[in-house]
């Protein structure tokens, strides 16, 4: 814990990746991702919550959602995080189709229905917008289906390290 008073973490607070169904989930997109792209997304070596804390804290950017009729953000690494502009649970509270503008929306459910149909793309590049208005293009995404290892749907994930923001210097 820190001595600074403006840190808002408890003494006794689990970290994000250290929450048991956080770590669960982990393991699904990791294994998924594998499946999908014959790769693995990042080193696997280690306890599952070393590989939940390694994904948590990567470079890449990792986001994924559930099988809602309107899916819900259910998990955004500490770079998405920054990205979107939101901690977690205002993360995990929004409907996925927030982080596209209204005008991308369409778009952004086509991608996502090829991704469903094909089990993966790897080669998305759309416009998305984090809580305060910043829009970033997204290049080179990929986009999966999460399944477990019966091959059950559980939602999508996708991952990325090339965005820029829309009519700003400021890049990844």
């Amino acid at each position: 814990m820190s001595d600074n008073p403006t840190d808002s973490r408890k003494p006794d607070a689990v970290a994000v990746w250290q929450q048991p169904n956080v770590v669960e989930w982990v393991q699904l997109l990791l294994s998924s991702y594998r499946q999908w792209l014959a790769k693995e997304l990042i080193d696997r070596a280690g306890t599952f919550q070393e590989q939940s804390e390694r994904l948590f804290e990567s470079s890449l950017i990792v986001v994924s959602h559930g099988l809602e009729d309107d899916p819900i953000l259910n998990y955004g690494n500490q770079k998405a995080l920054i990205l979107w502009e939101m901690d977690w649970s205002q993360f995990t509270h929004t409907p996925s189709r927030l982080t596209a503008e209204h005008i991308n929306q369409a778009e952004r459910a086509e991608m996502l229905r090829k991704a469903k149909s094909q089990g993966y793309i790897d080669d998305y590049r759309g416009i998305r917008i984090s809580k305060t208005g910043k829009r970033f293009v997204v290049e080179r995404a990929i986009v999966w289906n999460v399944v477990d290892s019966q091959g059950l749907r559980h939602g999508q994930a996708a991952t990325f390290s090339t965005w820029s923001y829309v009519n700003a210097d400021s890049h990844s």
